[in-house]
């Protein structure tokens, strides 16, 4: 797996890659359809599927394997495979988009970046250049909200249809609610079913007895051990769910224009510390306000995130899902919403701030265009609930980092991706483990 420096490099590079295989069944890809890397087979059936609105049925509960060999098998669970996997509704609705005026092309990507990037001269305060002037900013903010809104759309799989996919049925991970961190099921199949997200924490709990020990110091010792068990298989589940949107977010850095030819080492700041903002923004589209759920219908508790992290922050993630729920924003809102996050000038140890700064008050004007196309009564009202939005979410991504000093001082017994540690400057090895820097974190 790439490295997030090799991926940012990656920019704009020609891919000389083999054929990849069907995100849906498996077989090998023929391209890019309905913004998912797919065969012919599978692009066939989910067109026909959305053009005929035809409606399928299951007789196994919709949990039946889709593979090459069987794909035919069971239609319901392959189409919801495809939305599971990212394939898009609008796609085939709306078709291709045509490379018309009005629609900016991968062509013309480079050049609306430097225009994006560069400071545009003083314009006049009146005449019939000055009235030029503001037809080329709102066509430039019309194109630029396209492109973002495109990338967003291929590039997460947190999506309304998934949602509705999901059927609210999520997998619990073992842990005792126990206030005093006992653990729960500690072997490698952590995962139990339940049939809400909503349902209480001892639904998806296991108790275990208190250890009979001689004396206060191995009870104390035998308490510690489970938490630690706890805290490794949590954190081991989390990451690998976590880990293929950290792919997800890095490429969709690349698709914005004006992105790719700042500072390589800008580039990756702005990376690592949006990443945690932009996932969980993203998330909150599947979650609930009682258990954050992941793109594979995974979920965790308040209960579970206290154990990973603290009390505040357990209640503070989940008050900001609540925060955007009751903000019901559109996806082509949520689309702009992460690039502003994404591109944040306040990021620490930024070189050339202004550029991004730049970059994001285009970023915002594009905002503010789709805003008023979509009929938004107040734009300037609704851009500044985003802005507390923003901020919210902010003080969340910074508090994560710190929180992440355990993983940085216990990396030796994690099991981690190595694209979720380099996003989070978690040691892979001891070259690049610091002992001072792990627990000053």
């Amino acid at each position: 797996m790439q490295s997030v420096a090799e991926q940012a490099e990656g920019a704009g590079a020609g891919s000389g890659k083999a054929a990849a295989p069907c995100k849906v069944c498996g077989d090998k890809a023929s391209g890019y359809h309905y913004g998912v890397t797919s065969c012919e087979g599978c692009k066939g059936f989910f067109r026909r599927s959305i053009q005929k609105q035809i409606e399928y049925r299951c007789l196994r509960d919709g949990k039946c394997l889709v593979i090459r060999l069987n794909r035919n098998r069971c239609q319901y669970c392959r189409f919801k495979k495809c939305l599971a996997v990212g394939m898009s509704r609008d796609s085939v609705r709306y078709g291709r988009i045509p490379k018309r005026r009005d629609v900016c092309t991968p062509e013309s990507m480079a050049d609306l970046a430097k225009n994006l990037s560069g400071n545009p001269e003083p314009a006049p305060s009146a005449g019939p250049a000055a009235e030029e002037h503001e037809v080329d900013a709102t066509e430039a903010s019309k194109d630029l909200a396209k492109m973002i809104i495109l990338a967003h759309r291929n590039l997460n799989s947190y999506t309304e249809d998934f949602r509705r996919s999901l059927q609210l049925q999520t997998f619990i991970m073992k842990v005792d609610d126990n206030r005093e961190g006992q653990a729960g099921s500690s072997s490698a199949d952590t995962a139990h079913c339940s049939n809400a997200v909503s349902s209480s924490d001892s639904a998806g709990t296991a108790s275990v007895a208190k250890p009979e020990c001689a004396n206060a110091n191995d009870a104390n010792n035998a308490l510690a051990a489970n938490r630690l068990e706890t805290l490794t298989v949590l954190w081991s589940n989390v990451a690998y769910r976590m880990t293929p949107a950290v792919q997800q977010v890095v490429e969709f850095a690349k698709r914005l224009p004006g992105f790719h030819i700042l500072p390589q080492d800008d580039q990756l700041i702005l990376i690592k510390l949006g990443f945690f903002e932009v996932w969980l923004t993203r998330a909150t589209r599947i979650s609930t306000p009682t258990a954050i759920v992941f793109d594979d219908g995974t979920s965790l508790s308040h209960r579970q995130l206290e154990l990973m992290y603290d009390t505040r922050f357990a209640t503070g993630i989940l008050s900001y899902v609540r925060a955007v729920i009751n903000m019901d924003m559109t996806d082509d809102e949520a689309a702009l919403f992460t690039a502003s996050l994404l591109v944040s000038s306040e990021r620490c140890g930024l070189s050339e701030r202004d550029r991004v700064d730049t970059l994001l008050r285009n970023v915002n004007d594009a905002f503010a265009y789709v805003m008023t196309e979509n009929g938004t009564a107040n734009v300037a009202n609704r851009m500044e609930a985003f802005n507390a939005l923003a901020q919210e979410v902010r003080l969340l991504g910074d508090r994560h980092h710190d929180l992440l000093s355990w993983c940085r001082l216990n990396w030796r017994r994690l099991d981690l991706p190595a694209l979720f540690s380099e996003i989070f400057d978690i040691p892979k090895n001891e070259e690049e483990y610091d002992p001072e820097r792990a627990g000053s974190s």
